[in-house]
């Protein structure tokens, strides 16, 4: 008798054990049915060109992570259990490429398994539904003036009026300093700001463009942008053009290749693979006839602009030869003033000063 008892008690203690933790698991969520994977259409995926480098399986979380932030949900249920080292790399993938998800805050919950993402966001969502207005409209306004052409041109317009209506502050610790609506709706932004609000309005014009995060030859964090055109990528830094003079605008780091930026950007590819830059096509100094191998084509780029009234000349030197020769003749010997006045300025009533970027091998003179 005493053992059927104990038998019974045994029983109905496994059977509240049983219960309670059947209970425990259906409150965690780990019983509820993980949903079908989705992906983004053929259209929104050409646009996104890391997120076509992704696996199927990445794309599908990324999918859901995109989905799920842009209805701002506060909890992700994921298509798979991940890893939580590709959960990282998906989140900042998402956090860094996806400029319209400016309120995606950059702090993010991990684990080694990830099912269901917990999503952290700069400000509560009621408050950012009027952000997200807000930004719209300010793109929409800062891109009326976009010229008709190719894309070489739509580009340079959005990278001279960022230029021109952002100021740049690597101290700035905002809530929005390092996002598009920092930079183009509250006007002040770091360089990751800069990139993202560059990608926002590519994008906005059917350009593909990615951020790029990485290190300056100093070893400081930095942030810019690789851009497609005409089916060439370029690398592109609007912070570094960005001199903080009103009225100045500069393109030294405007569609360059790698071997151009690659001595002063180093990419971090530790999410995803940067693009190869090495078609000269349409980086800007060889578009617009601003490229000099020597002291002769100097002088007759010099000569052109000048003649044309341009205020700013920039140029670029194919190597450091070129470049020396012509700062020891032109600048040093002050020979650039006899240029300027056989160009049409008056002497009296004329200012000239140079600015040298010598890592570059660029210098810009201003006519004023």
């Amino acid at each position: 008798m005493i053992k059927k008892i104990i038998m019974i008690l045994c029983l109905a203690a496994c059977a509240a054990s049983v219960y309670i933790a059947a209970r425990s698991v259906r409150k965690s969520g780990m019983l509820e049915k993980m949903p079908d994977p989705v992906y983004l259409s053929d259209e929104d995926a050409a646009e996104r060109p890391v997120y076509k480098s992704l696996l199927q399986r990445e794309r599908a979380v990324y999918t859901a992570l995109y989905n799920g932030v842009i209805d701002m949900q506060e909890d992700v249920k994921l298509p798979y259990d991940i890893p939580g080292d590709v959960y990282n790399k998906l989140y900042c993938i998402i956090e860094k490429q996806e400029s319209g998800l400016f309120y995606l805050d950059s702090t993010y919950f991990t684990a080694a398994k990830i099912e269901k993402a917990h999503i952290l966001y700069r400000e509560p969502p009621e408050k950012i539904a009027g952000k997200v207005k807000l930004l719209e409209d300010a793109a929409d306004e800062m891109l009326s003036g976009l010229p008709d052409g190719d894309d070489f041109n739509k580009a340079l317009y959005i990278h001279d009026m960022l230029v021109e209506n952002c100021e740049y502050s690597a101290e700035d610790e905002s809530l929005y300093g390092s996002t598009a609506y920092g930079c183009i709706v509250e006007k002040v932004a770091n360089c990751e700001g800069y990139a993202k609000a560059f990608s926002y309005l590519a994008d906005k014009c059917g350009i593909r463009s990615i951020v790029v995060t990485g290190t300056t030859a100093r070893g400081e964090n930095h942030a810019w942008n690789q851009v497609c055109i005409n089916d060439n990528w370029y690398d592109l830094d609007v912070t570094w053009d960005d001199i903080d003079v009103e009225g100045e605008c500069r393109r030294i780091y405007f569609l360059c290749t790698d071997d151009d930026f690659g001595r002063s950007h180093f990419a971090d590819n530790k999410y995803f693979q940067t693009f190869e830059c090495s078609s000269t096509q349409d980086t800007y100094y060889v578009r617009e006839g601003l490229l000099a191998s020597n002291n002769m084509e100097a002088e007759q780029i010099i000569q052109r602009e000048a003649v044309e009234g341009n205020e700013q000349i920039e140029l670029r030197f194919s190597d450091e030869q070129a470049y020396s020769d012509f700062k020891e003749t032109y600048i040093k010997n002050q020979y650039i003033f006899r240029i300027i006045d056989d160009s049409g300025f008056d002497r009296d009533g004329r200012r000239v000063s140079v600015r040298e970027n010598e890592q570059e091998r660029c210098i810009v003179i201003y006519i004023k």
